[in-house]
């Protein structure tokens, strides 16, 4: 009789060596790197979809404007352009201005260079709320009629300044 590995006593036409993956050696880490790796791909930024009327002043006389962009993740500092719905036609950038709205022209929301945001909700007194879903700019040239209106209408977008494919 032979004893197995598994503690059984056998006949020795009957004995079965241990498998050799029972006694495999085991490694904590790999040796090697991986064939053929790429770097990491750099992501070209792009225009984020706002919701209806997006725009809003915040009072008479003033060119203060609160956006509305849901989790925008956006920084103080950071340049964006307001661009209108998509345009189908010849035109250059291939998008509509905002519409106007409280006496600031559309034209002068989609300004080119785009406009320096700061983060957080502002009211007509100055104070800043800071939130994750407001931003706000102060658009060149014009000043609101009434204050506290909404608008830009639908399907209006913010980005960079300059898209590239």
């Amino acid at each position: 009789m032979i004893r197995e590995w598994n503690g059984s006593f056998v006949h020795k036409s009957e004995y079965e060596a241990r498998h050799p993956q029972d006694e495999a050696r085991h490694y904590s880490t790999e040796g090697h790197g991986l064939r053929n790796a790429r770097p990491g791909r750099t992501e070209e930024t792009v225009v984020t979809i706002l919701g209806p009327n997006p725009f809003e002043t915040i009072a008479a006389s003033s060119g203060i404007i609160n956006v509305f962009e849901k989790s925008h993740g956006r920084s103080t500092s950071d340049t964006v352009r307001f661009r209108g719905p998509v345009w189908t036609s010849s035109d250059s950038d291939a998008y509509q201005n905002p519409l106007s709205f409280d006496g600031i022209s559309g034209s002068n929301i989609a300004k080119s260079a785009g406009y320096t945001i700061t983060v957080g909700t502002r009211d007509s007194s100055g104070t800043i709320t800071n939130t994750n879903d407001y931003y706000h700019f102060t658009v060149d040239t014009s000043t609101a009629t009434a204050g506290g209106i909404s608008g830009g209408g639908n399907n209006c977008s913010a980005g960079p300044a300059s898209l590239s494919a």
